[in-house]
């Protein structure tokens, strides 16, 4: 196989010379997002016009937005990471409010062609596979749409298993690098107040997981919480589009195993992850973890094959009658659809599912609260009220589904934060006429 890498193999600047004028170039993201790919793209850009580069989440520097390459570069954002969210915001790059789903459904129908894919991948194995490693997601369906494909490949990455690899035969051409992946660490300093509040949103989701379920979580201080009250559960399986460092002690002390799935037993089926070294080794060759692309992951069809299936999704602000917006404040774009409306269509087809969101019932700083009369003016709707069944802050948990406006308005007032109650309970009798 060396031999046949050494005949794609180019400096990174050389490959990049094949992206002209008007092409859509799609972006590997993620832990693996191209970096050297990118940066040579980036020298040329006085060379280019109008070139549309698609992506995901990336969370490194993002140097095609930056003010000299806004004529030649525009961002087509899928899920806005804060890298890029000013140029969306500004009207120098553009959001495409899209399940996570459904995105490889707009680029194999070629409502998103792909003239050039940049990868980051892990070297070929002896019968030539690189596997896409840390990050799956839309990338394989790009890849496999691409007219085009540019590679790094790095020693570094690790052979992550499943529907996960791409032969080298496939790829154009191979820039070999040697660098660190680039970790993601989400902590955050939180002060024993907030500690107290996610600990007690934790206790809550907990109780309404049971032995051998499966689980659908992201990333972030609730779901870390979660898994701190989960140690003493039996048999629990991962059907999740993203997971973190964290999940990895559950899995070592036996409580994720995965016995129980009624879908793929035994494996952490993801599509992609956010973490850092500890566990890109951990998942080096590791046969629990089965990556495989969201048109699989997040189908909810496919969701739903999974009994006991939780799903556990967060939001920015929840309206009185139910509805979700996690995507934006206001007008403005904050991330995107991602997986949220997916999984919770699939929990709530599981056989005995639970879907769940849960938040703080308050942000900054207590000033304002995420249970609100109405969602903010052009704020987009990212779960409808009619999909929405548990809602959990640290006061407790409020089962909306089948419940009527005015048992909706009760129950979220309930669990909202005691000192804006009085002003919700004002709203509600006044506007939507709740006696």
């Amino acid at each position: 196989m060396k031999s046949i890498v050494k005949t794609k193999t180019v400096t990174s600047d050389e490959a990049v010379k094949v992206i002209k004028s008007g092409d859509n170039v799609y972006i590997h993201g993620n832990c693996s997002f191209p970096t050297t790919l990118v940066e040579s793209m980036c020298k040329r850009y006085n060379e280019l016009d109008n070139v549309k580069l698609f992506q995901l989440l990336t969370f490194l520097d993002a140097p095609y937005v930056r003010e000299e390459m806004i004529d030649h570069f525009r961002v087509v954002s899928l899920f806005t990471g804060g890298n890029v969210r000013k140029a969306v915001n500004e009207g120098n790059a553009d959001f495409v409010p899209v399940f996570l789903s459904e995105i490889p459904i707009l680029i194999e129908k070629k409502k998103i062609p792909i003239d050039v894919c940049l990868l980051h991948l892990s070297p070929p194995d002896e019968h030539g596979f690189c596997s896409f490693a840390l990050s799956n997601d839309c990338a394989k369906t790009a890849s496999e749409n691409a007219q085009i494909i540019i590679a790094q490949i790095n020693p570094n990455m690790p052979r992550v298993l499943g529907d996960n690899f791409i032969n080298i035969n496939r790829i154009d051409y191979a820039v070999e690098i040697d660098e660190p992946i680039p970790e993601f660490s989400h902590s955050k300093n939180i002060s024993p107040e907030e500690t107290e509040c996610y600990e007690k949103i934790g206790q809550h989701i907990s109780g309404l997981i049971t032995d051998g379920s499966t689980l659908q979580m992201g990333i972030g201080v609730i779901p870390d919480t979660v898994l701190k009250f989960l140690t003493d559960k039996k048999d629990l399986g991962i059907h999740t589009e993203m997971f973190s460092d964290n999940l990895i002690n559950l899995i070592e002390t036996g409580v994720i195993n995965g016995e129980k799935k009624t879908l793929l037993p035994g494996k952490v089926v993801s599509s992609f992850m956010l973490g850092t070294k500890m566990c890109f080794d951990y998942m080096d060759n590791n046969p629990i973890f089965e990556f495989r692309p969201t048109k699989f992951v997040n189908d909810p069809f496919i969701i739903s094959r999974n009994d006991n299936m939780v799903s556990i999704n967060s939001a920015l602000e929840v309206d009185l009658t139910g509805q979700v917006c996690a995507d934006s404040i206001g007008v403005k774009n904050y991330s995107g659809f991602g997986g949220q409306l997916d999984f919770i269509r699939g929990a709530t087809r599981s056989n005995n599912g639970k879907p769940i969101m849960a938040f703080t019932s308050t942000a900054k700083g207590g000033t304002l609260s995420r249970i609100t009369p109405f969602l903010k003016q052009g704020a987009g709707v990212t779960t409808t009220r009619a999909d929405v069944h548990f809602v959990i802050t640290e006061y407790g948990i409020a089962d909306l589904f089948g419940k009527s406006i005015r048992e909706r308005v009760k129950s979220l007032i309930n669990i909202a934060h005691p000192k804006f109650r009085d002003g919700l309970e004002r709203y509600a009798f006044e506007v939507l006429k709740v006696r």
